[in-house]
């Protein structure tokens, strides 16, 4: 139990008075902005990048500077996981397809990138072919070839050296698990795997088990793109990637930040999505969350790397000043709780249920912002953006007002054989703003009730090894995992399918923390991707996610909503639902 409890109890109440204010300084003001199109130190006016495009411009030049208070998860296309290392590894890394740049839903448009088109899908559903393009290349000039393409597939079999990452390529392309990865590939050019073939250096063919109507999707992630043999370091690989992109790495160091410059190699003809506007991207990384925030609004970065919106200090001084710069984004995320129904008492139903009543979302939501700058209270397990989504709320969330239900807490503790509550420790990562406090809110309610929970602090980077490893969280005896989640793609499989399928669980950089493995889960997944009608698919997702809910293995407590600093100088920002709406980074310039 952590010893703070006075200063802890001190900030939660506190958060509930800033979020008063700040509501009530939000809700004054035009949200109408000026129409500078080249940055001028005013900021293109309040929520122009959440409702358009703030400040167009087609401008080249400039040095664009990211600061962010957690680093990528890996800068290796194959083990990426964290939104922000996707959206920001368009600047290197390319796939056969990508998503449109373009603000708001249209984003999530899937068009070619690599290849000149979108597939030719044959067999029933389960064969895509696709050409490449002419003049697409490596850093170093030579072609990229379709055998490229396929060796950098090929790695995320590699799951002993390529830890994180995506696994729905694995899945749909070698369900029964048979090829080994590259590194343990015997034949002499190490394409190995039969479900993909390549022809010739222009053609590529992907054969799937079944068929499954998000595939491209899947092939639009950043497990998707090339990897030159030559170049690959396996697990070193994330410390000199190389490029296929506008963007080259200069430097990077794990944990302080990187250096981009151009890619000269690159062809604009060749690329219809990426706009390569700056000369130079730099990305710092600061631990301090309140100190980047003021480095923001003094003007020396342009914008927050991982883009989970601006502290309560900061984004009270920044609404009260500097209004004119600020986007007040409705997200994809949810912020939740994890259940480790592997880690006692949690495997015990009734307990999980008594950690959910006992709950104080409000607070939880409190220290996130509140509504305005937090999001609203969350009752189950998928995004309203996501078809299939509803109301159920199966726990009487918003019946109580988000206030915990001690009576029903107290219940189940009698329920589980726990009477007298249990202990436990919540797990929070450190440099996620909010998750340490969302703990800390979470631990002084089951207080209340007997459950004394200490609360550990992590880091986000190392997140893949910890919370990401059944084998960890056992050890340590993390038995609640305060973290966040959006879609991998807008669908109900692109949600919930890696925490919930127990096919999904991994002794490595795993998603389905909780363990949850229950037949009739997994075989939602399964009807629902056998279906055509995305309607009928939306129907299964539904029922899918109330039976999740009725598990009790996961604890939604908001669906995200946050403010996002833009410096007057940054153009081109604009929401993008294909990177659960943050900026399209690749679309982003700097007025020098």
């Amino acid at each position: 139990m952590t010893p703070l409890r006075s200063s802890r109890t001190q900030r939660i109440a506190g958060a509930a008075l800033m979020v008063a204010a700040l509501t009530a300084t939000a809700a004054c003001g035009g949200g109408g902005g000026s129409k500078d199109e080249g940055g001028d130190g005013k900021g293109a006016g309040y929520n122009a990048g959440a409702k358009g495009i703030a400040n167009p411009s087609t401008k080249k030049g400039g040095t664009l500077k990211f600061i962010g208070k957690q680093d990528f998860d890996s800068t290796d296309p194959q083990r990426q996981y964290y939104g922000m290392a996707w959206d920001f590894s368009r600047f290197y890394a390319r796939q056969l397809i990508s998503y449109t740049p373009k603000p708001g839903q249209a984003s999530a448009e899937l068009v070619p990138d690599l290849a000149k088109g979108k597939a030719q899908i044959t067999n029933d559903g389960k064969t895509y072919t696709y050409q490449l393009r002419d003049g697409v290349n490596w850093e170093d000039g030579t072609p990229i070839t379709s055998k490229d393409i396929k060796y950098g597939i090929q790695r995320i079999w590699a799951t002993d050296v390529i830890t994180g990452g995506p696994s729905y390529l694995r899945q749909v392309l070698d369900p029964k698990g048979e090829y080994k990865g590259p590194y343990k590939d015997t034949t002499p050019d190490k394409l190995g795997l039969k479900a993909i073939q390549t022809p010739d250096d222009k053609t590529i063919v992907f054969n799937l088990a079944t068929p499954n109507g998000d595939f491209e999707q899947m092939l639009a992630m950043p497990s998707g793109s090339p990897l030159k043999k030559e170049k690959d370091t396996a697990g070193k690989y994330q410390l000199k990637p190389f490029s296929s992109g506008p963007y080259k790495f200069q430097s990077y160091s794990p944990k302080k930040g990187a250096v981009l410059v151009r890619n000269d190699k690159w062809q604009r003809s060749s690329d219809p999505i990426r706009a390569a506007l700056p000369d130079k991207i730099t990305v710092t990384i600061n631990s301090n969350i309140e100190a980047i925030d003021e480095l923001l609004i003094k003007g020396e970065y342009d914008l927050d790397l991982n883009a989970t919106g601006m502290g309560q200090a900061g984004r009270t001084k920044a609404i009260k000043e500097h209004r004119e710069n600020l986007d007040n984004i409705e997200t994809s995320f949810i912020r939740y709780v994890d259940i480790a129904t592997k880690v006692a008492p949690f495997d015990n139903i009734e307990c999980r249920k008594a950690v959910i009543y006992a709950a104080d979302y409000a607070s939880m939501q409190a220290v996130r912002g509140g509504p305005e700058a937090g999001g609203e209270l969350a009752t189950n397990m998928l995004p309203k953006s996501i078809k299939g989504s509803d109301d159920y709320d199966p726990y009487g969330i918003l019946a109580r007002k988000g206030k915990p239900d001690e009576a029903k807490a107290k219940a189940a503790l009698k329920a589980c054989g726990k009477p007298s509550g249990f202990t436990t420790t919540i797990s929070a990562r450190s440099n996620q703003p909010g998750e340490v406090q969302s703990a800390e809110a979470l631990q002084q309610s089951l207080q209340a009730v007997g459950i004394k929970a200490e609360v550990e602090s992590i880091d986000g980077a190392e997140s893949a090894s910890i919370t990401g490893s059944p084998a960890v969280v056992k050890k340590r005896g993390l038995g609640l995992i305060v973290t966040g989640w959006a879609p991998d793609f807008p669908t109900g499989q692109g949600f919930s399918q890696p925490l919930v399928d127990g096919r999904f669980i991994a002794p490595n950089g795993n998603y389905n923390v909780s363990e949850t493995n229950d037949p009739k889960i997994n075989k939602f997944f399964d009807d629902a991707l056998k279906e055509t009608d995305p309607g009928k698919a939306a129907a299964i997702y539904q029922q899918m996610n109330h039976a999740v809910a009725d598990l009790a293995v996961q604890m939604p407590f908001v669906y995200e909503k946050n403010f996002t600093w833009r410096s007057s100088r940054l153009t081109n920002a604009y929401s993008s639902a294909a990177y659960s709406g943050r900026y399209d980074y690749v679309s982003l310039g700097v007025v020098k």
